[in-house]
């Protein structure tokens, strides 16, 4: 029976009630009536329908008592949207106390026009609203400004033909400071629905009214004019010194919504102070007593303020770097308050403070909440890789918590043993026998595959290492995959290291892994390593045993892009979510991408002109060059899609065949005849790959014809070539010739893995047999979207051609400026901002010698190659072009090249976030100026 009610349907007033209620609204006595309106909005408040006493209650509207009048106003916006048709009765009446002597009627009334959602009645409201906008009370001009952004929202293109948005952006030099920030909100509120609308059109004397309007309105009134200044950009960084020193009072304030806001301008326009002006190190001390102070409130709020904090500290960790204790943690904490203070101390953590770090997570990882005990030893180890001086320190701490034999523990020391065994090679390796110890007590996943990469790379240091994984290989089938893979690749390295003792070791796992497993993934390994091992076990030493990368110190930073645009968003969901509103904010709301201000500096003098887009995204740099056995397993033939039509079909054309006319077998020379040129799987580098230094250049810099691919090495098929770009598409232009006495036919070409992604744009157009002795000229368009792999040369090019007789490989070099886009040019203050934020070590520099150009010259002639000059200064006679290049894949290049007057030796300066472009760069510039 109790819990019946909440299962039966609202209830509803009787006939009865009604036509009592019906009675007393329709009194003459006043009190009466106030009475009758009160139970009305009673009923309605638990869930009863009085819809039906909307007449009655409308009439009840023509009264001077504001109290009777507010009861009924929020009647009608309950209701308004149910009743569309009754609502209009009460459009007269709005229009009437909208002229009211009362301030606090007119804007009652212009509140509950906002509120009542019915578009019959929006164009009756507009003249009510015009008047309310221009009232000379301020509270009923703030009280008109947000409904403004209320009544755009049901009906924007009507808002828009009455003018509204242009009084909304007149009240932002309002007089009265609440105005103002209500006007704000409003404007903000409509331009988010609208991102590129430009409604919130600051400059700097809007801007000074809004900083005079934060000294005197409400809390909630500054955080919206804060949240406008954060969408400013400022024209210079004394600017931006300025606004900062009036903001830096709201930091003291006791509103935390208030502070963090403050915060987010504060680190926004830091972006444009130049990091040598005293007032810059003045304003990181002030910026971390508010943020400490924000961490003494209820936990709810600690977790919000700790998930800002860490975007801060991965941006300016210099800011709280003083301030370690205060993220120590405290016994009654909880978890999740926890879990983000380590994160933070680990990323605070240094040389200075790191003995203290590490009591303190030493004596966490003895505390009985076991998420945090594993987070506290995972965090010893993060300490290591951070800090080497403390790694030594941090190893015996791991060891002495192994020594706890408590499982868990264990598990996760092991773990992070083997990152720091990747990160000082050579140094600890001493403790394996430790952690041999615990082997039985391992039962995770990811600890026990820990443990078995350490035994398989370092086998040769562990007399019973094939008894170890033997060990482990009993139950092969009732490990995870993660375990699986990793036992496969270690018994493979016992293999290669102690090849007489395991034989039999690795057959017995290749076995299991080919023939009795179901993983696509760990048969496909365990193929490859047979094969490898059975056709080359030297090749196969090379790559499996190959030297092994120093693993990042820091392998859970944010993104830099998607943290720049984080710290835009301080103080709000993104902030705690850590991801931008577009991933979590459903419709057109909420996607417009933030990005920092460009810092604002004095060198290289290009100018400091306002505007222009903020720089773009880093490119991901070029992936590191693999073994060619996997590239050569994924040799499709099928060209890549686009928007264009098919290509006409033809028994040339190159279809979804493999490249390699056998498979996986015709690869490694299994059942099939194989190419003497051909791939030996497992070798990185092969003969097959020839490359011919037949190559002279043109006056106009372009590589002019060369001989690819010789007859006597193709049977007969001679290849020529040369690359150019036209129109912004890469051209590679093939002549074929055919030396050998059979007609060739079914002509189709593949591009291995390279650095910038080359990859054919469509077929290998040749329509006709070729014959004996005969050429034929195929101009082949390329795409910059293929996969891409870092190849040495950089601007090397794999390529396998078949016909009908074979596949034949040859290698190549393309001229890297192929890859220099058509719009490559950068603005001025974007190209400062970024020849300043790319570090110096990234820098190269380069002589240009017997160059007998002037700049001007030298300008005209490198933007024929889409290099273009962005300014030009000269400082003692020498003229200094700064200049950016765009390639194909993203990677900005930025040059700085000196000329002087007489002398024929150009110096050039690089500057990339892929420094290894750099070099080519400089040869096209070579190119190009020397012919």
């Amino acid at each position: 029976k109790v819990l019946l009610k909440y299962f039966t349907p609202l209830p509803t007033c009787t006939v009865g009630e009604i036509f009592e209620l019906k009675a007393e609204l329709n009194s003459d006595k006043k009190e009466k009536k106030k009475e009758a309106v009160k139970k009305v909005i009673a009923s309605m408040t638990v869930g009863k329908d009085v819809s039906a006493l909307f007449p009655d209650v409308v009439n009840c509207m023509q009264t001077d008592n504001l109290e009777l009048k507010k009861l009924v106003y929020l009647y009608l916006m309950n209701y308004a949207k149910s009743q569309p048709d009754m609502a209009i009765m009460a459009v007269n009446t709005f229009v009437k106390d909208c002229e009211d002597a009362n301030p606090l009627i007119r804007a009652l009334a212009v509140r509950t026009m906002g509120c009542i959602r019915v578009d019959k009645i929006t164009e009756y409201l507009c003249e009510p609203l015009r008047k309310c906008l221009k009232d000379e009370d301020p509270y009923v001009r703030k009280t008109a400004a947000v409904c403004v952004a209320k009544l755009h929202d049901i009906n924007a293109q009507l808002v828009e033909d009455q003018g509204f948005l242009d009084t909304l952006k007149d009240l932002i030099s309002d007089s009265n400071p609440m105005v103002v920030a209500n006007a704000v909100a409003a404007l903000s509120e409509i331009a988010e629905s609208h991102p590129n609308s430009n409604l919130l059109d600051l400059n700097p004397q809007s801007i000074n009214k809004l900083l005079t309007a934060l000294n005197e309105c409400t809390e909630w009134g500054q955080i919206f004019i804060l949240d406008c200044l954060a969408n400013y950009t400022p024209r210079d960084d004394r600017e931006s010194q300025s606004i900062c020193e009036r903001v830096t009072p709201r930091l003291s304030h006791a509103n935390s919504a208030v502070v963090l806001s403050a915060v987010k301008v504060l680190m926004k326009f830091m972006e444009m102070l130049p990091k040598d002006l005293d007032y810059y190190s003045t304003l990181l001390k002030k910026l971390a007593p508010p943020l400490v102070t924000l961490l003494s409130a209820e936990p709810e709020l600690q977790y919000v303020a700790l998930r800002n904090i860490n975007l801060i500290v991965q941006k300016r960790p210099e800011i709280l770097k003083h301030e370690m204790k205060v993220f120590f943690v405290k016994y009654n904490d909880p978890i999740y308050v926890k879990l983000e203070k380590l994160d933070i101390m680990i990323r605070l953590a240094s040389q200075a403070n790191i003995a203290q770090v590490l009591a303190e997570l030493k004596e966490y990882a003895t505390e009985v909440d076991v998420d945090f005990v594993r987070k506290a030893v995972r965090a010893i180890g993060r300490c290591a890789i951070k800090v080497e001086q403390s790694a030594e320190r941090c190893v015996s701490t791991l060891l002495d918590l192994i020594q706890t034999k408590v499982n868990y523990v264990v598990q996760e020391a092991i773990v992070v043993i083997k990152d720091i065994f990747r990160k000082y090679p050579n140094k600890y390796e001493s403790v394996i026998a430790t952690l041999c110890e615990n082997l039985d007590s391992l039962d995770e996943p990811e600890a026990r595959a820990a443990m078995i990469w350490i035994v398989g790379e370092y086998a040769e240091r562990i007399d019973n290492a094939d008894e170890l994984l033997e060990s482990f290989l009993e139950g092969f089938h009732d490990e995870s995959t993660q375990v699986q893979l990793q036992l496969l690749t270690a018994i493979v390295k016992l293999f290669l290291k102690k090849p007489t003792e395991t034989q039999e070791l690795v057959q017995q796992v290749l076995s299991l892994a080919t023939q009795d497993s179901d993983n696509p993934d760990l048969r496909d390994r365990g193929y490859i390593y047979w094969r490898l091992l059975s056709t080359d076990p030297v090749a196969a030493k090379e790559v499996v045993l190959a030297e092994k990368p120093l693993i990042s110190e820091e392998t859970d930073l944010i993104e830099p892009t998607l943290l720049e645009e984080l710290i835009c968003h301080i103080g709000t969901l993104a902030s705690v979510y850590h991801k931008p509103p577009s991933a979590f904010v459903e419709g057109s709301r909420g996607v417009m991408h933030k990005r920092l201000p460009a810092q604002s500096t004095e060198s290289p003098d290009v100018g400091t002109a306002a505007g222009g887009s903020a720089p773009e995204a880093a490119p991901s740099i070029i992936p590191s060059q693999g073994d060619l056995l996997g590239d050569l397993l994924n040799l499709d033939m099928a060209p890549p899609t686009t928007s264009g039509p098919p290509p006409p079909t033809t028994g040339m054309q190159m279809g979804g065949m493999d490249l390699l006319g056998g498979g996986l077998d015709s690869l490694v020379g299994i059942s099939h005849s194989v190419d003497p040129y051909a791939a030996t799987p497992g070798q990185p580098v092969n003969p097959f790959w020839v490359k011919w230094s037949l190559q002279t250049r043109r006056s106009d810099g372009v590589l002019s014809l060369q001989v690819w691919l010789p007859a006597m090495k193709a049977k007969g098929l001679e290849i020529s070539g040369t690359f150019a770009r036209r129109a912004g598409v890469i051209q590679m232009e093939l002549i074929l010739t055919n030396k050998a006495m059979s007609v060739m036919t079914d002509f189709a070409i593949q591009f291995n893995r390279n650095s910038f992604g080359l990859a054919p744009a469509g077929p290998l157009q040749v329509l006709t047999p070729l014959g004996p002795n005969q050429t034929i000229e195929v101009s082949l368009p390329l795409s910059t979207v293929g996969p891409v792999m870092k190849m040495d040369p950089l601007n090397n090019l794999q390529v396998a051609v078949k016909n009908n007789i074979d596949v034949f490989y040859f290698s190549c070099q393309y001229p890297i400026s192929m890859l220099f886009v058509e719009d490559g040019k950068m603005e001025r203050q974007v190209f400062l901002a970024t020849w300043k934020d790319i570090p110096n070590d990234n820098e190269s520099q380069f002589q240009i010698k017997d160059c007998h150009l002037n700049s001007d010259a030298a300008s005209s002639k490198l933007q024929g190659s889409n290099i273009f000059t962005i300014a030009k200064r000269t400082v003692e006679g020498q003229d200094m072009l700064y200049m950016s290049i765009k390639l194909s894949n993203g990677i900005w290049v930025l040059a700085e090249l000196r000329v002087q007057a007489g002398n024929p030796n150009y110096t050039i300066s690089l500057k990339c976030r892929a420094p290894e472009v750099s070099q080519c760069v400089f040869q096209c510039y070579e190119a190009v100026l020397k012919n």
